[in-house]
């Protein structure tokens, strides 16, 4: 049997933004390591709470679509995801600003 190339699913082109805006990972397709069409490493946001603990959004890219958990953590306990919702990749990016500069909400490495 013989494998055959898949092409990647054509996107639109990223609006541009400051440096220091992080944006949502996307795959590359035929990098070492990953299949086709699956998720790269996800793109963290999170904002402090007075009780010690932190609200979380992540955003993970899912070939056309961006997977967007939003949870809460209060170490040492689990963490609560609160909501997931897959959204494309335009209004994906609009809820990231959204909860960037309206929120309080700060780019971070994963929390677990």
């Amino acid at each position: 049997m013989q494998a055959t190339k898949r092409d990647p699913p054509a996107r639109l082109p990223a609006m541009p933004k400051a440096a220091s805006e992080p944006s949502i990972p996307h795959p590359s397709p035929g990098a070492a390591g990953q299949l086709p069409g699956r998720a790269t490493r996800p793109l963290w946001l999170v904002r402090p709470r007075s009780d010690g603990g932190c609200d979380y959004v992540s955003f993970l890219d899912c070939q056309d679509l961006v997977e967007v958990r939003e949870g809460s953590h209060l170490p040492p306990q689990m963490p609560l995801l609160k909501r997931r919702r897959r959204l494309g990749a335009a209004e994906a990016e609009a809820c990231r600003r959204s909860l960037q500069q309206e929120a309080g909400f700060r780019h971070s490495e994963p929390l677990f």
